[in-house]
């Protein structure tokens, strides 16, 4: 499985887990020149939601290497870039009551893409 193969899979396992919780997925993998969000959706209060998600394979890296090790300051600098962007393009996805909000979640798989752990961060920007 190669670095695109997982990312692939721990997005599909992520939008999974956010349909479990009652979440609408609207858009995946939107791209502009400057940036891409992997998963967009409206949360059970209506809240639009910028979800990163961040997968690692157990055993490629070293015992200490997590996947929120790959979210970096300039990767979360043009995360919330082009969500501000995303938000304003498309002010009638923004309910004004409850905003938006940027999360991550990441996940860790073995060689069969199959899960092994799962951590869900809300509203980390």
């Amino acid at each position: 499985m190669d670095h695109l193969d997982v990312g692939r899979v721990g997005e599909s396992l992520a939008q999974k887990i956010l349909k479990s919780q009652k979440f609408k997925i609207i858009e995946t993998n939107f791209r502009m020149t400057f940036g891409e969000i992997d998963i967009i959706a409206k949360d059970p209060k209506n809240t639009l939601r910028f979800i990163e998600v961040k997968t690692l394979k157990v055993g490629v890296m070293g015992a200490d290497i997590t996947p929120e090790n790959n979210l970096t300051r300039s990767k979360l600098f043009k995360l919330q870039k082009i969500c501000q962007f995303y938000a304003n393009k498309y002010p009638d996805s923004v309910d004004e009551n409850v905003g938006w909000q940027i999360d991550l979640i990441a996940l860790e798989i073995d060689d069969r893409g199959e899960l092994i752990n799962s951590r869900f961060y809300e509203n980390i920007f």
